[in-house]
């Protein structure tokens, strides 16, 4: 910027005041003052305005380097599952070739038996619970049907 000592100031005040007059000297400061704020205004406007392009122009390049990479890893994951499932499918075909299906069961006679057996059966989560743990939860033990419940209900509340 320019460099405006107090010597310089002081010179520039006294050829205004000659030249401008001390009748309108203050008009003259006021507007040059505003003048000056609307540069000064006008300047950090500017400077802001390119800061935010150049941060926008940053923003743009940072985004194609992200979508790049992102391509990238995800042509690395498609190749790596196409590697993955043609490597299964090859243990398929072998444990296809070494082992037969069993003829002698029904596939749904198979499906029933292994619903009632086994630890994750109905019956068997059921029966696990303890009889007074199922009183205080208040976890029916016995099957009604819903007009059964209703009358036992409405029975009860008319009694109250």
């Amino acid at each position: 910027m320019i460099d405006l000592g107090v010597s310089k100031l002081a010179l520039i005040a006294v050829v205004a005041l000659v030249v401008v007059g001390p009748e309108r000297l203050p008009k003259v400061a006021r507007m040059a003052g505003n003048l000056f704020g609307r540069a000064q205004r006008y300047m950090a406007d500017v400077k802001s305005e390119v800061n935010r392009q150049m941060e926008i122009e940053e923003f743009k390049k940072l985004r194609e380097e992200s979508v790049a990479a992102f391509k990238d890893v995800e042509n690395t994951i498609h190749s790596t599952v196409q590697e993955a499932s043609s490597h299964l499918s090859d243990q398929a075909d072998i444990f296809e070739s070494n082992f037969t299906r069993p003829t002698t069961l029904d596939e749904n006679e198979v499906l029933r038996k292994s619903l009632r057996q086994g630890r994750n059966s109905w019956g068997v989560k059921r029966a696990a619970r303890p009889t007074w743990f199922k009183r205080t939860t208040g976890m029916r033990t016995r099957v009604q049907s819903g007009a059964a419940r209703m009358k036992r209900f409405h029975h009860s509340a008319n009694q109250k």
